[in-house]
């Protein structure tokens, strides 16, 4: 029995995919970081959206921040311009007022008496993580319960770094070039000769995890490689243990966890946790946020040393990672439907899960309701 088939058997066999991926919507009933905190400022509001749709942050200047529909009831403007006012909202133009839940409640030329105007739809929204969270689906869907859970983010034991990247391609090519690692050809300039095994595949009711080990056949280790891992060179372990990478996409959101030879299992080198939204009406286009959080060694203030090498060297494969997905997506819109040919079973049962969890962009844009791609008539 090959190793690929005895894989296999951990995870369903993936069912012919007749929707298009590339053609499906991010569905809206989960919680997205729309924005980092700090581009919000006390008594300012900012302009964000999520899949073309536009939405106005507000920070009062005492109280909790709150988001509504960034178009203007009245003549459709941005209400992203105009003034924040305790707990309210005035419109830049003519100074019509909404509260936190979107309710217009002043219009200052209104005849008293008069009845108010309708206002706007308001978000659900937190802060965590040092990000803006929005919630723009159905409040009665089950993601609105389901807040994203990034524990070692808290943990003095690691250094955080933010990951802010607008990338041009649909959201959908971010979650396979995480989850493929055979692709560690793209970075041989800055990783040298990198082999790249499977070790198990694993599958489940809204996710898909593949865990990896990794050998360099040729090239030295970077040096933002070494103190990304505290390690030098290969591992020696005498138990038998090996290097572990586990990725995994819990929809919508992904995750990258390494453990060196020997860690304790709540002790990964690397803890990434990434969220991909598109920005987009068509969803061409994703804002990617992440947390990279990085195991402290055991010098003090040494990770302050080794931070700027770590720094530069995920700059770098960011970067080509960000150059490959955008050519993806331009072959794509060049060939006007998705004509890849998938071999490997991780990206098959992740291809899978993303479209009977997505919905189609078409039906959203037009009726604001969450419909399965895998709903849809199949040919």
């Amino acid at each position: 029995m090959s190793s690929i088939t005895a894989l296999r058997r951990h995870a369903p066999a993936p069912k012919r995919e007749a929707a298009d991926l590339r053609k499906s919507g991010l569905d809206p009933n989960f919680w997205y970081p729309l924005a980092r905190s700090k581009q919000l400022k006390a008594g300012k509001s900012l302009a964000v959206s999520f899949a073309g749709e536009p939405i106005a942050l507000v920070r009062p200047e005492k109280g909790d921040l709150f988001a509504l529909e960034d178009r203007c009831a009245h003549r459709q403007v941005p209400l992203s311009l105009g003034v924040v006012r305790g707990e309210r909202l005035q419109c830049h133009y003519h100074c019509w007022t909404y509260d936190r839940s979107g309710a217009c409640v002043n219009v200052p030329y209104l005849d008293e008496g008069k009845q108010l105007p309708n206002g706007v739809r308001s978000y659900p929204v937190r802060e965590a993580y040092g990000f803006v969270f929005v919630y723009p689906g159905d409040l009665s869907a089950a993601g609105y319960g389901a807040f994203p859970d990034v524990s070692t983010f808290a943990k003095s034991e690691y250094k955080t770094r933010t990951l802010d990247r607008t990338i041009g391609c649909h959201w959908s090519f971010m979650h396979e070039n995480l989850m493929d690692m055979n692709h560690q050809f793209l970075h041989r300039s800055l990783m040298g000769s990198i082999r790249a095994t499977m070790i198990d595949l694993r599958s489940g009711d809204g996710w898909v995890e593949c865990d990896y080990t990794f050998s360099r056949a040729a090239g030295k280790q970077p040096l933002g490689e070494r103190f990304m891992i505290n390690r030098k060179g290969a591992a020696k372990v005498s138990d038998g243990s090996i290097d572990k990478m586990t990725i995994r996409t819990q929809y919508p959101y992904q995750t990258l966890q390494f453990w060196t030879a020997g860690s304790p299992v709540d002790e990964p080198a690397l803890d990434l946790w990434n969220c991909y939204w598109p920005t987009d009406s068509a969803q061409r286009k994703n804002q990617t946020y992440g947390l990279m959080m990085i195991r402290k060694p055991p010098i003090p203030g040494m990770i302050h040393v080794i931070w700027p090498f770590i720094v530069a060297f995920t700059n770098g494969i960011f970067g080509q990672d960000t150059h490959i997905v955008e050519a993806e997506q331009a072959a794509f819109d060049a060939q006007g439907e998705d004509w890849n040919q998938e071999i490997f079973p991780a990206i098959q049962l992740l291809r899978e899960l993303l479209i009977d969890k997505s919905v189609p962009v078409e039906a959203y844009a037009k009726t604001g309701a969450p419909i399965r791609l895998a709903d849809l008539p199949r040919v």
